[in-house]
């Protein structure tokens, strides 16, 4: 897929600091697209330890995608950024991402990193075009199907 000529979407979108009632919600997303999902109790704990949790609604107000940031001395830890399934392909991961970067400006970050699953190409593709670099693997840092391991591909963006 080519993101540089991908159309942005139709659909208008907003952002707004998630909170507990979102909770839900959010991982209803995480659990239909990440194959080993996170747990409503590292969602609440996050939201409640002020991460810089967020969440992208639709014109409905219905939570389209959400992100969640670890400030880490002077870099921004992305922890996890998912769009619902159903959303996908629109051009919304990038908007979500501007949004991560964004924020990680706003409060001073020197740097993004992240770690996304060697297997994700999609999300991998969308990081780069974003002018995140690869800049390490951590072996076998996912769990994977059928009792295995799948390396990370560290990822970081300068501010």
């Amino acid at each position: 897929m080519n993101l540089a000529t991908k159309p942005f979407p139709e659909m208008k979108v907003c952002f707004e600091r998630m909170k507990i009632r979102h909770v839900r919600e959010v991982l209803s997303i995480e659990t239909a697209v990440f194959p080993f999902p996170w747990e409503h109790a590292s969602f609440v704990s996050c939201v409640a330890n002020d991460y810089e949790c967020w969440v992208m609604n639709d014109q409905s107000d219905a939570v389209v995608g959400y992100f969640i940031v670890m400030k880490v001395v002077d870099e921004a830890h992305l922890l996890t950024f998912a769009i619902r399934g159903d959303a996908q392909g629109q051009g919304l991961g990038r908007i979500l991402l501007e949004k991560v970067i964004a924020v990680a400006r706003g409060i001073g970050m020197d740097s993004v990193f992240l770690e996304v699953r060697d297997t994700n190409q999609r999300a991998r593709d969308l990081y780069s075009h974003l002018n995140f670099i690869e800049i390490g693997r951590r072996k076998n840092y996912y769990p994977a199907g059928g009792n295995t391991r799948e390396d990370a591909i560290m990822m970081r963006l300068p501010l």
